[in-house]
C-alpha cells in the first residue's frame, strides 16, 4: 500500500533573527525544533501553525532563494486583518479575488520567498 502526505516545504533563509521576527512574530508560527551541527554552523529549524509546517535553512545545498509556497487557509480575511494590524513594516498584505475562485493573500518574506495564502470560495 502506498500513502502520501502533505509534504514540508523547506525555505532559504540567511538571518536567523529576521526568519523568527517573520515567521513567528509576524506569521504567528511557532518553533517547534533548531538544530545546528555545532556552535557558529548554519541553522536548521522546523516552524508550525496549525496544520502547516515549514522548514527553514541556512545550509546552501538545502534549497533555494526565491521559493513560493501555497498554504490553504480557513479564516483568510481574519488572518489579512490581523496581520495588517500586527506593527510589522515591512508587509502589509491585501486580498485578492482570483479568476480560479480563490481568495488571495501573498507575502513575500525577507528571503525572498513568496507564501501564498489561499481560501476556496466554496469554503
Amino acid at each position: 500500500m502506498v500513502q502520501l502526505y502533505s509534504p514540508t516545504p523547506i525555505l532559504r533563509i540567511f538571518d536567523e533573527e529576521k526568519a523568527l521576527e517573520f515567521y513567528v512574530g509576524f506569521l504567528g508560527f511557532t518553533v517547534n525544533w533548531d538544530h545546528r551541527l555545532e556552535d557558529n554552523f548554519p541553522l536548521y529549524m522546523e516552524v508550525a501553525r496549525d496544520g502547516c509546517t515549514l522548514h527553514l535553512s541556512e545550509h546552501h545545498g538545502d534549497c533555494c532563494p526565491g521559493g513560493a509556497v501555497r498554504i490553504e487557509t480557513v479564516g483568510i480575511e481574519d488572518y489579512q486583518e490581523q496581520l495588517s494590524k500586527s506593527g510589522y513594516k515591512y508587509a502589509k498584505p491585501g486580498l485578492e479575488e482570483m479568476p480560479w475562485d480563490t481568495k488571495e493573500m501573498t507575502i513575500n518574506g525577507p528571503f525572498g520567498n513568496r507564501l501564498v495564502f489561499f481560501a476556496r470560495k466554496d469554503s
